[in-house]
């Protein structure tokens, strides 16, 4: 394979620097509750809404504004979702009024949702020789995000005032729309293609199978994270250490998830979720232990970072010819998932106990297991089938780039 050109490393890392950029917007108001409901004169429940919003919009509006979308020129489109960060998250930082500061907040959800289903279709055609290590690459700054940027950012609050903070999270997206603007490699539109509609894509051999083991890690992810606090309460560790290890395990999956979505696909995603099982199960079992729950923790925070590679890049592969469709129906899928396993969690916390929550997410998690191991000819192949339909989407780009009528011009 010849190495991709020093344009595209370098749209990658723009890539990833977006990644970073969004999911600082998302998770930092979590961060900062206290001090922004004190400020806005409101509770901290009604204060929470700016993380519900968020999240809500970017799952109920990620299918049809990527819809509405899919003709914009890939770099345009990424500028015009970063400057909506820049300009939402202004509006934060200087509002003083809670409902122009929640319809901010819901406005940043949807490009959220937007960014989260175009990035990975980007990364892969930056690279598709190596498309799964590029969407590694272009999201890892989303976990490197939530393991440093986030409990950065939360301190930096501390020191200057969260407004000061969305501020410079402001600045720093309009900084990356102008360096995405100069350095992104151009990427047209898709060209209009049959089968590429909602409908036809959600019946593509393979999409559904990549949906389903994503929905159902992910709600097993988060029956046992979204309660982690009071799972390992007086078991002699701190909930905050959990999660520092956790994020830890996060940057090393995202980095084993490049290294082997290419070489070895099926094989790894078999892998990080029978792990990831395993880990959730481990909670219940070794739960007495301090060293051990960290143990757990590192492992289980491994598998979190490699699935998001691993699922986008199953999906980019599953439904080439409408990557963006595909994967928008992937982050609505991660973002009802969260939710879910949320509500389960709180379900099994109320009628089973704490101690019941590892158990059911590794039970969740071996469902999707299950689906990966029975989705061998189309979700989840082999290799050689990956390969050689890598090497089908590098042909259809030299065509399109020898037909100027499909081209990216201007931005």
């Amino acid at each position: 394979m010849t190495p991709p050109p020093p344009r595209s490393r370098t749209g990658l890392l723009v890539l990833s620097a977006a990644s970073f950029v969004t999911i600082l917007t998302e998770a930092l108001p979590a961060g900062v509750l206290p001090a922004l409901s004190a400020d806005l004169a409101i509770g901290e429940s009604r204060a929470g809404l700016f993380v519900t919003g968020y999240a809500l919009a970017a799952a109920v509006t990620a299918i049809p504004v990527t819809a509405l979308t899919l003709r914009v020129p890939r770099r345009a489109l990424l500028v015009a979702l970063l400057v909506a960060f820049a300009a939402t998250n202004l509006v934060t930082a200087v509002s003083g009024s809670f409902p122009l500061s929640l319809a901010a907040r819901v406005l940043s959800g949807v490009a959220a949702g937007v960014l989260w289903a175009l990035v990975p279709g980007y990364a892969a055609r930056l690279d598709p020789q190596r498309s799964g290590r590029a969407i590694a690459t272009a999201l890892a700054g989303m976990t490197i995000g939530l393991s440093l940027g986030i409990p950065a950012g939360t301190a930096l609050a501390d020191l200057v005032g969260w407004r000061v903070t969305f501020g410079l999270l402001s600045g720093m997206a309009a900084v990356l729309a102008v360096v995405g603007l100069r350095v992104l490699p151009p990427v047209a539109a898709p060209p209009p293609t049959r089968g590429a509609g909602m409908a036809a894509v959600l019946r593509t051999p393979g999409v559904a199978a990549v949906n389903g083991a994503s929905v159902a890690v992910v709600l097993g992810f988060y029956v046992l994270y979204t309660y982690i606090a009071p799972f390992v309460a007086g078991r002699g560790v701190a909930a905050g250490t959990v999660l520092f290890v956790f994020g830890l395990g996060s940057l090393a999956g995202v980095w084993a998830a490049g290294a082997t979505a290419d070489r070895a696909p099926r094989l790894t995603t078999l892998t990080v979720l029978g792990l990831c099982a395993l880990c959730l199960a481990g909670f219940g079992v070794v739960a007495s232990s301090a060293p051990a729950l960290l143990g757990c923790a590192a492992l289980w925070g491994l598998t979190h970072g490699a699935v998001p590679v691993l699922m986008q890049t199953a999906g980019v592969r599953a439904a080439p010819h409408a990557a963006d469709t595909a994967n928008s129906i992937w982050v609505t899928g991660w973002n009802i998932g969260m939710a879910g396993g949320s509500l389960l969690g709180g379900a099994v916390l109320d009628t089973a106990g704490v101690a019941a929550t590892p158990w059911v997410a590794a039970g969740l998690a071996t469902v999707g297991v299950v689906v990966v191991a029975l989705a061998r000819r189309t979700g989840f192949p082999p290799a050689r089938s990956v390969r050689a339909g890598q090497e089908r989407l590098v042909e259809q780009q030299h065509r399109e780039r020898a037909e100027p009528t499909g081209s990216d011009t201007g931005l």
